[in-house]
Order: structure tokens, then C-alpha cells, then sequence
């Protein structure tokens, strides 16, 4: 199991959890537990302007951190199933102890494991991976290799995407970027670098992603005024980088 050092601080109304370094791993504003405090948290839910309800009906996420991700998909998909998998023991404690992680192994369940060899080991089929894990020094591994993505195509739904956290500013980024292209023929899209330098790429094997550009703004509002996440930003970027071609977003 990894071990590391893992340090909580607080500033400005705002709890951040990191490892071994200055560089912020997560965040939780401590007023509003349940939000989405990072843009780049906010940005790997996208999946909701792509598919409609009752997606996801199953998210798999790989790596816990502070569990923004899996307390937002708890708390506003109260249908989905959420399963988590984290590598360090650790995380998970800090993440109960500090971060407000839900206790509902019916609904949220944390597999201490290695996230790369659940995915190439395992079977089941998912509606949605996230996959955010890295350590201290930002590496992310065997979570950034070919086989790897090749296995989230092959453990995704016919609904399913895939959504991944890429340090944008990385050396490798622009290999990771072609490590998921080929993985899924082509079928990804690397959304415009958000605030914190990360960039989301998002991938899908299976049923075509079509959406207008007014529909993509007409999902946004809705999640904004459902639950706060407010990804009207990120509609405006991908229309100022010319990701959406005719005005649709293909996938």
C-alpha cells in the first residue's frame, strides 16, 4: 500500500488536503461540505451536459483524495451507485476525519486497492470512471499508460464515459493525450485548461456523444440551479476553443 505524508490546512474559510507538498490535492470550503470547491472537480462532471438522466446509474472513481468528487455524486445522484478506489489507507482515513466522506457502504463503497489493477483485473461494467490519481510529486503511473486506458474502454457501459485529470502543464501531457486517443480510436476531447493548470480529457467507446451548443447551456443552468455546479464557463471555453464544430459537441 502507498504510503505518504499527508498534511490538512486551512485558509480563508477553506480546508485543503495535500501530500508531502505544497501542491493542493483536494478542497472543501468548510460552509457548503458537499460542493464542488476546485474547478477542475467541477469540470470532470461534464458527463452530466453529455448524457441525460438516469445516467450514471454506476460512477467508478480512481483515487479518493479529499472525496469531492464522491460526496457530490452522493449527495446530488442519490440513484447512483458510487464505487471508490483508493490506494492508501491513509486517504480514506483523512477523508472521514476531515473531509465529511459519507459512511453508506450501500451507496459509497471504498476499495483500498490499486486502481490500475482493478481496472485491468476486473470485469464489471461502468456508467462513468473518474480517474484522479496522482502522487506527491504528481505522477500518476500505471493510471497513465495505454493498457490502462484501454481497460477503462473495455469496462465502460454502452452509455459510458471516461474523464480524466491530465496536469496540463506536464512534460508528458501531450503523450498522455494520445495515450487515451488511440485507446478509444479517436474518440476524445480535451477540454481548454482550467483555472488550476488541469485539463480534463473526456473519451467514450460506445453511444455517440451529440449535443447543440444551446443544449449544452440549457444542461448547465439546470445543474447550476439542481445542485450549484456551475459549468456555464467551461460551455464558453469549449466555444472559444473551437471544440465545438457547427456549434455541436461531438464524441
Amino acid at each position: 500500500m502507498a504510503r505518504q505524508s499527508i498534511e490538512v490546512s486551512e485558509k480563508a474559510g477553506v480546508r485543503y488536503l495535500h501530500f508531502s507538498s505544497a501542491w493542493v490535492q483536494g478542497a472543501m470550503r468548510l460552509q457548503r461540505p458537499n460542493a464542488l470547491e476546485l474547478s477542475y472537480t467541477r469540470e470532470m462532471m461534464a458527463g452530466l451536459l453529455l448524457r441525460t438522466a438516469p445516467w450514471p446509474r454506476d460512477a467508478l472513481l480512481i483515487g479518493l483524495g479529499a472525496g469531492s468528487l464522491a460526496k457530490f455524486i452522493y449527495h446530488q445522484l442519490p440513484a447512483t451507485r458510487v464505487i471508490v478506489v483508493e490506494i492508501d489507507p491513509q486517504v480514506e482515513m483523512v477523508a472521514r476525519l476531515h473531509f465529511a466522506l459519507p459512511d453508506d457502504p450501500r451507496r459509497l463503497r471504498v476499495l483500498i486497492a490499486d486502481g490500475a489493477d482493478h481496472i485491468l483485473q476486473g470485469d464489471c461494467r461502468h456508467d462513468c470512471i473518474l480517474v484522479d490519481g496522482f502522487d506527491g510529486q504528481g505522477r500518476a503511473g500505471a493510471l497513465d499508460t495505454l493498457p490502462f486506458y484501454q481497460a477503462c474502454r473495455a469496462r465502460l457501459s454502452e452509455s459510458g464515459l471516461l474523464a480524466v485529470n491530465l496536469l496540463g502543464r506536464g512534460r508528458g501531457f501531450a503523450a498522455s493525450v494520445e495515450r487515451i486517443g488511440q485507446a478509444f480510436a479517436g474518440r476524445s476531447l480535451v477540454f481548454p485548461s482550467c483555472d488550476q493548470g488541469n485539463t480534463i480529457a473526456f473519451a467514450t467507446a460506445g453511444e455517440a456523444v451529440d449535443v447543440a451548443g444551446s443544449e449544452l447551456v440549457s444542461r448547465a443552468e439546470h445543474w447550476r440551479a439542481a445542485s450549484g455546479l456551475n459549468l456555464l464557463p467551461l460551455v464558453a471555453r469549449l466555444r472559444q476553443a473551437g471544440c465545438l464544430p457547427h456549434d455541436r459537441l461531438l464524441l
